[in-house]
C-alpha cells in the first residue's frame, strides 16, 4: 500500500488518469495490488473509479487528491480492530440507509454532476463531553466521508453553540433533531429551486420579480 501511494504521487501526479493495466505493470510483483491500492482511501486518499467519474472507462481510475503519508513511520497502520460484516449491515440500517451528512441514498446523482452516492462506514473521532475523545463510527457517503476525513467531532463545542441560539431557533433544531430530519420553509423551498436553476434561467426569474 505505501508503495502505491508512492507511485501516485512520484509517477501518476494529482489529477491524472491511471489504468488497472499500468498499475500491475508498475507492481509485478505484489498480489492483489488493485486492493492494496483501495485500502489508500481509509487514510484519506481520493481515487475515482467509474462510479464516481463518468468519464472514466472501466479500467481507469483517477488519483484525485493526496491523503495521509502512510510511508512515514508510525502512519498507515490500520487499527487492530476492523468492523465486521454484521456490523456494517446494522450501522447502515440504524442509519436508514442514509448519508449522515447530506442524506443522501445509494444511486442518488449529485445535483451538479452525474456521479451517483455510495455510502460506506467511516470511524470519526468525537471529543465527548467529559472532555475524552472516541473513534466511533458513520455512515457517510463517498463525497461527505472524503471530506471529514482527519476531522474532530467536538461534542462539546456543538453544545455550547446550540445553547447560543435564540430561544425561537433552539426550538427549530430540537425539533428537527427529534424528527431526525430538517423541514424547510417556503422561502428556503423556493431559494433551493431557483439555485437549481441554469443561470439565464435565474435571469428570466430575476426579471419577472421585477
Amino acid at each position: 500500500m505505501k508503495r502505491a501511494a508512492l507511485w501516485l504521487v512520484q509517477v501518476v501526479g494529482e489529477g491524472n488518469v491511471f489504468t488497472k493495466t499500468e498499475l500491475r505493470d508498475a507492481f509485478p510483483d505484489v498480489a492483489q495490488i488493485d486492493r492494496r491500492m483501495r485500502d489508500l482511501r481509509d487514510f484519506g486518499w481520493k481515487i475515482d473509479t467509474k462510479r464516481e467519474d463518468i468519464d472514466l472507462d472501466a479500467n481507469e481510475q483517477r488519483y484525485v487528491q493526496r491523503g495521509e503519508a502512510v510511508w512515514e513511520p508510525g502512519r498507515g497502520t490500520r487499527p487492530k480492530t476492523a468492523i465486521t460484516v454484521n456490523q456494517r449491515r446494522e450501522l447502515l440500517a440504524a442509519y436508514g440507509h442514509k448519508c449522515s451528512s447530506c442524506g443522501a441514498t445509494p444511486g442518488d446523482k449529485y445535483t451538479d454532476s452525474e456521479i451517483t452516492a455510495q455510502l460506506d462506514v467511516a470511524k470519526r473521532e468525537v471529543r465527548l463531553p467529559n472532555g475524552t475523545k472516541a473513534q466511533q463510527y458513520v455512515v457517510e457517503c463517498n463525497r461527505c466521508r472524503v471530506g471529514g476525513i482527519g476531522s474532530t467531532y467536538d461534542v462539546p463545542a456543538l453544545l455550547s453553540e446550540a445553547v447560543s441560539l435564540p430561544s425561537l431557533e433552539l426550538d427549530i433544531l430540537k425539533t428537527w433533531i427529534k424528527q431526525d430530519a430538517r423541514t424547510f420553509s417556503a422561502v428556503e423551498d423556493l431559494w433551493a429551486k431557483y439555485r437549481a436553476l441554469p443561470a439565464d434561467a435565474r435571469d428570466f426569474f430575476r426579471d419577472g420579480l421585477k
